[in-house]
């Protein structure tokens, strides 16, 4: 096992907090259980602080919850940073994996991250989830702020559209959908970030694109994970099943897509 750390690498096969940040979630984590979490489970945690700081991207999170290596939903719900969110619907234990995340039920269950991209994000802002399992059927969002049809109003989204046709509709700050050029609707890292009033980046399938189209001046509502934020069929709630999820400043998704996968493969080992 690794940690990085800028200038060297240490190895470490028993459990010594490296990093502050990680031991106040892992701690806050183990007191939501009511019970330590293994070795392993805490030097991957530890390892994803350290990576994501060596990087230059930890900074720009600002609202997180590692969906998967907490023993119980309540560890899980603990945010990595920021607020905690708000269980609506709500999930329940038999919803959640260790291994593997929280998974949707398609109809009632989202998460309220409580964290909104205001005006003043509109060029400066990310959303990203980490998918193990896609939605099965039909639109389906995996993040989304306000939504409503009568109502010009910029906002953030990724929706997936499953079957025949395997797509992603995004929106960042912005009213016009676009549509992904090829089929990459995947497991693994889906997000987007914007860092430009002219464009932004949309990642999916470990592969960024640009999508061209202008930012609006306008507040984006509390951004919802599973969901789009607002009610009825519009919500587009998802049935899938998420490990991870981070909104706040632009970044690099490349950067935390690696540093995201490295996480949850890790855990998927440390826990039989």
């Amino acid at each position: 096992m690794t940690i990085y750390v800028p200038g060297k690498v240490t190895l470490r096969q028993t459990w010594q907090p490296m990093d502050p940040d990680a031991a106040a979630y892992i701690t806050a984590v183990e007191t939501a259980d009511g019970q330590a979490l293994e070795e392993k489970v805490k030097i991957a945690i530890d390892n994803f602080v350290l990576g994501c700081k060596a990087d230059g991207i930890w900074s720009a999170i600002k609202a997180s919850c590692i969906l998967a290596g907490a023993r119980t939903l309540a560890g899980a719900l603990v945010p990595l940073v920021g607020t905690a969110p708000t269980n609506n619907g709500p999930f329940i234990a038999d919803d959640y994996s260790r291994q593997t995340g929280l998974k949707g039920n398609g109809s009632t269950k989202y998460l309220n991250s409580n964290y909104a991209l205001v005006d003043a994000l509109r060029n400066n802002r990310h959303v990203c989830v980490w998918v193990d399992t896609r939605h099965t059927a039909g639109n389906h969002a995996y993040f989304g702020s306000h939504y409503a049809l009568d109502i010009v109003r910029p906002r953030t989204q990724l929706v997936a559209a499953s079957g025949a046709e395997d797509y992603l509709i995004s929106r960042v700050a912005d009213e016009t959908s676009r549509y992904s050029a090829t089929i990459n609707n995947v497991a693994g890292l889906q997000g987007v970030s914007r860092s430009s009033s002219s464009s932004y980046t949309r990642r999916a399938a470990s592969t960024n694109q640009t999508v061209a189209v202008a930012s609006l001046a306008g507040d984006d509502s509390d951004m919802f994970i599973f969901g789009r934020n607002t009610t009825g069929p519009q919500l587009l709630p998802s049935d899938a099943r998420l490990a991870f999820y981070s909104i706040g400043e632009a970044l690099d998704l490349a950067k935390l897509d690696a540093r995201v996968t490295d996480l949850i493969n890790a855990i998927g080992v440390a826990i039989p």
